[in-house]
């Protein structure tokens, strides 16, 4: 039996959205979910303690990266990643595939895989289907990804073609190098950029290989929303109905509610520790950067309508301080607000699906949040 397994529990009548369970060998999580990624197996500044608190189920870790430091096989002498991080909820390790979108200066793509400079030190690294594979379950992550290459935008027709062909090719490779398939699950990639006709043959190829879940890979790469909402709405209806659906990469509030009104059960992304070290924070009332001068007297919560332990125990005004002053504390405080946020936010979601509101409360939210204002700032 496949180690990972989705339960649909109910689709919302008024936009279509599902609400679901993700059942792990770490546990079960209700979905739409959204995943704090902890890249180098641990999400900046946060304890797997507070991760707990505030009810993350899943988060992320990333392959390329731990596969340099400090090495999957110190990750598996530790027991696996789980044991490692002190984390005994689900894991999400990506394939590396990003890695070969964002280090672009640094590598070449062959049918073999992609030899790449490493960023740290310069040396000739290669990684391939057979060695993302290796790496994935020498780490021991309840979901692996299968490598892929994540085309930049835009690309032309001819080049997405044939990254859309070698990702096919690389899926079935590893599907066959998976040495731990009793107790991973591993999930195909649709690639294909915003070409709905290479997002279809790139989505039946990967569902011909019966994955236990399948990803939308390749946006938030730098289109417009306006793209990435269409490609989700010609894309989601050719997974099966009865697996998980993740959008890899997207973790911006309106992103989250448009994906889950287009069907996608699962989202990561490092936007909220990314924006909360920078002093950027979201709230109930849109965004907040707590770094502007207006904020020195400001002896209010970060977000009136929120009771983390940020909002419950700290001033703007204080964290502003911090933060100006370069303290780690202030990072921690908003790092912990912004995931909590979206954590809550996602809760907020499935509640509107049990009651077949969704859309009611997009509007509301964009509203609420000023998307819905010409030239609002998003993230």
């Amino acid at each position: 039996m496949t180690p990972i397994r989705y339960e649909l529990i109910k689709t919302c009548k008024q936009t279509g959205a599902r609400l679901g369970i993700l059942h792990t060998p770490h546990g079960s999580f209700e979905t739409p979910m959204f995943m704090p990624v902890g890249t180098l197996a641990t999400v900046k500044t946060l304890s797997p303690e507070e991760l707990k608190e505030m009810g993350a189920g899943v988060i992320l870790s990333n392959t390329y990266h731990l596969w340099l430091r400090p090495g999957h096989e110190i990750v598996k002498e530790a027991g696996g990643l789980h044991s490692f991080m002190n984390w005994d909820r689900g894991i999400l390790t990506d394939s590396g595939g990003f890695q070969v979108f964002s280090l672009s200066e640094f590598r070449r793509i062959e049918e073999e895989g992609v030899y790449f400079r490493n960023h740290l030190n310069g040396d000739k690294l290669f990684l391939s289907p057979e060695k993302a594979m290796e790496i994935q379950n020498a780490l021991g992550s309840d979901i692996m990804m299968a490598f892929d290459e994540c085309p930049p935008y835009p690309a032309t027709h001819e080049y997405m073609r044939r990254s859309v062909e070698r990702t096919s090719r690389w899926a079935e490779r590893c599907l066959k190098a998976h040495q731990r398939p009793n107790e991973q699950g591993l999930f195909g990639i649709v690639q294909g950029g915003e070409f709905e006709d290479l997002r279809k043959q790139s989505a039946q190829d990967l569902v011909s290989l019966d994955f236990p879940g399948y990803a939308v890979g390749g946006l938030s790469v730098g289109e417009p929303k306006e793209v990435m909402n269409r490609v989700l709405e010609f894309t989601t209806p050719l997974l099966p109905a009865n697996k998980p659906r993740y959008l890899m990469g997207v973790g911006s509030p309106d992103s989250l509610i448009d994906g889950a009104i287009r069907g996608i059960d699962m989202f990561d992304c490092v936007l909220p520790t990314r924006i909360g070290r920078n002093g950027t924070v979201m709230t109930s009332e849109g965004r907040v950067v707590i770094k502007n001068a207006k904020y020195a007297r400001d002896f209010t919560p970060l977000d009136p309508n929120c009771d983390c332990y940020t909002c419950r125990n700290y001033t703007r005004a204080y964290i502003r301080h911090l933060i100006k002053c370069d303290e780690t504390f202030g990072i921690r405080l908003t790092s912990y607000h912004n995931v909590y946020f979206l954590i809550k936010l996602m809760e907020r979601v499935r509640q509107a699906i049990r009651e077949d509101r969704l859309g009611d409360f997009r509007e509301q939210f964009f509203e609420q949040y000023g998307f819905n204002k010409p030239n609002a700032k998003n993230f």
